[in-house]
């Protein structure tokens, strides 16, 4: 048997939520759906939010909400899964693919910065792997932010909470996730106009006058009740992440690899433990050979990000991201990691790593 590189952590109270919600009949979106748009909303210190059915929906529902159409430019990295370009490809703008920092792989500022038109009108600035990007720096180019928070709940930046500093925040539920309900999506902001437009997007029944990128993307009281029953555990969630990435980092002192690191101002939530191994960059094969090895010691490790954004648009200069491309590996790390399966891949990691 292998280890999965991430596993969903369900318990009793998820599943006796599901079964309640089930036995009760209202299915589709309702009192749950209510109750965790609120239950969100207060863990960030935000007025509202508004469910939908993923993290990828989220974000365009976001980017009309806020005007965003033909003609205007969104900023994001291009180490990052492909929901963002989706979402801005969708609302018919223009994706302005940067670079990202190598230490951290989060969007470099000085890259967003450099490709900043008159036509600008947003930033996704997705946290990756649990570390914030620096939220500080990018405040400072005064285009509206949309931070995606898909893996990084919980995490600090200068002592602000990660998803309470941007105009618009984005969550995902799906199974692998932090906070995990099956799948679904919610944005919350401070900004009550936007998410009242939200929402007339989210759905079109009952309502005074329709708007023509109206839908149906509305999150079941099932997830919802799962997301709330996982949002009452979502510190211990994190406190286990940071215990196991300890652990790790112990064992894998004095390897010729780069660890995570965790800049001053910034904490991290270890959505993933991503550590680069720079010997891999100029092998053909090098980080498929590492990941195979892993393989047949029974653990599942990963390349953190499938294909960058600037590779699906046939793009040059983005040495950085290239890099990390090259060069990442993602080791399992999750809650629901048994003590034997933690002694297992410690036993791999100093296989691999003597």
């Amino acid at each position: 048997m292998i280890i999965p590189h991430s596993r969903p952590s369900i318990e009793a109270e998820d599943i006796r939520a599901a079964v309640e919600v089930l036995q009760s009949r209202q299915l589709a979106q309702g009192g749950q759906v209510e109750q965790f748009e609120r239950g969100m909303a207060a863990y960030f210190g935000l007025p509202g939010g508004v469910a939908v059915t993923s993290g990828t929906v989220a974000l365009e529902v976001a980017l009309r909400a806020m005007g965003i159409g033909s003609g205007d430019e969104v900023i994001l990295p291009s180490y990052v899964c492909a929901a963002p370009l989706l979402a801005i490809q969708r609302v018919g703008a223009i994706p302005r693919v940067v670079d990202i920092d190598l230490a951290s792989f989060n969007m470099d500022p000085s890259a967003a910065q450099e490709a900043r038109t008159s036509r600008t009108k947003a930033l996704i600035v997705p946290h990756l792997f649990g570390l914030p990007a620096d939220l500080t720096a990018l405040e400072r180019l005064g285009i509206p932010i949309i931070e995606d928070c898909a893996q990084t709940l919980g995490a600090l930046e200068q002592g602000r909470p990660v998803g309470s500093i941007g105009l618009v925040t984005i969550c995902s539920f799906y199974a692998t996730k932090l906070l995990c309900a099956g799948e679904g999506g919610m944005l919350l902001s401070r900004d009550e106009t936007l998410l009242e437009k939200a929402r007339r997007l989210r759905e079109y029944d009952e309502t005074p006058s329709l708007h023509p990128s109206a839908t149906n993307v509305k999150m079941t009281d099932c997830q919802a009740a799962i997301g709330l029953a996982q949002l009452g555990r979502l510190a211990a969630f994190i406190e286990r992440r940071c215990s196991l990435a300890e652990e790790y980092r112990a064992r894998l002192s004095g390897a010729t690899l780069v660890q995570p690191i965790v800049p001053a101002g910034r904490t991290h939530t270890y959505y993933r433990f991503v550590v680069r191994l720079p010997n891999c960059a100029g092998a053909t094969d090098g980080l498929s050979e590492v990941i195979a090895r892993f393989e047949a010691r029974g653990v599942h490790c990963r390349k953190p990000v499938f294909r960058s954004l600037h590779r699906y648009l046939d793009l040059d200069g983005f040495p950085s991201t290239d890099e990390a491309e090259r060069t990442t590996l993602s080791i399992p790390l999750f809650p629901s990691l048994t003590d034997e399966e933690v002694a297992h891949i410690q036993v791999a990691l100093r296989s691999e790593w003597p």
